[in-house]
């Protein structure tokens, strides 16, 4: 069971995979979120041996084995928004994903309710055609999170809407600050997978195994980003992650950080 999920194997064949286990009693609301355990006769002999539970944490949701060893841990469960923060009205869980529905034509903000300082995020996404995101980080809960923190582009950025955009806006960027390696995303409606890694002011982006931005923003802190803009966020040691909605329909999923700060 992972909240409403249920999957079952038989004699270790998968014959029930990830479906919606129906509330028996009221099938208008969903199965209680917690409840015992019970093994059921009907009249007939039978018998039961070796059973076994173990509780799945939250904390595990995503990971793999040789990343729970390597000390990441899951920042979002694959049920609900606990532990974020922001706009829970656009961003929705659904399939063990966040799937971002901007009804407002904004899709605003959401972001985790912890701040981080140095870290290794690894994320999972799906664009659709002309989708434009970002993941913020070091970023205050209020604000323009690509000023007064920093924004990594999630971006179609090979849609013909964006063919004149600056080198800094192309997905992977830190926006307006260091520009990404383009020509590695997969085509629309496949999952992406990424790592961001922020150690001090040294930041490097890893898309689908390819590094496209390994860069300092203490240049850029120091001496002017390359749009120009004031980029008060580069001097921030901490800030929350979170994704920055931008009016498009796209999928997150498998969220894990690992804290360096610890």
């Amino acid at each position: 069971m992972t909240g409403e999920k249920v999957s079952v194997w038989l004699n270790g064949q998968l014959v029930v995979d990830n479906v919606t286990l129906e509330n028996y009693w009221d099938r208008n609301i969903p199965i209680f979120p917690k409840g015992s355990i019970e093994l059921q006769a009907h009249g007939t002999d039978l018998a039961f041996r070796d059973i076994y539970v173990r509780e799945i944490n939250e904390s595990e949701s995503g990971l793999t084995p040789e990343e729970s060893a390597l000390g990441f841990v899951a920042l979002f469960n694959g049920i609900d928004l606990n532990n974020w923060v922001g706009n829970k009205t656009s961003y929705v869980v659904e399939n063990k994903a966040i799937n971002v529905k901007p009804g407002d034509g904004s899709g605003g903000n959401l972001y985790t309710e912890k701040e981080y300082a140095d870290f290794i995020f690894r994320f999972e996404f799906m664009l659709t055609p002309g989708a434009n995101n970002g993941i913020g980080i070091r970023a205050p809960l209020t604000g323009n999170a690509a000023y007064v923190g920093m924004e990594i582009q999630v971006l179609d950025d090979a849609s013909p809407v964006y063919a004149d955009i600056k080198p800094y806006q192309h997905h992977g960027s830190v926006y307006g600050v260091i520009p990404a390696k383009t020509g590695f995303l997969k085509p629309v409606g496949e999952w992406n997978s990424e790592e961001i890694t922020a150690i001090g002011t040294h930041i490097k982006v890893v898309l689908n195994g390819t590094v496209i931005v390994d860069g300092d923003i203490a240049g850029p802190r120091d001496n002017g980003p390359m749009d120009h803009n004031d980029h008060p966020g580069l001097k921030n040691i901490t800030g929350h992650i979170g994704f920055l909605g931008h009016g498009s329909e796209l999928k997150f999923r498998n969220l894990r950080i690992k804290d360096l700060s610890k």
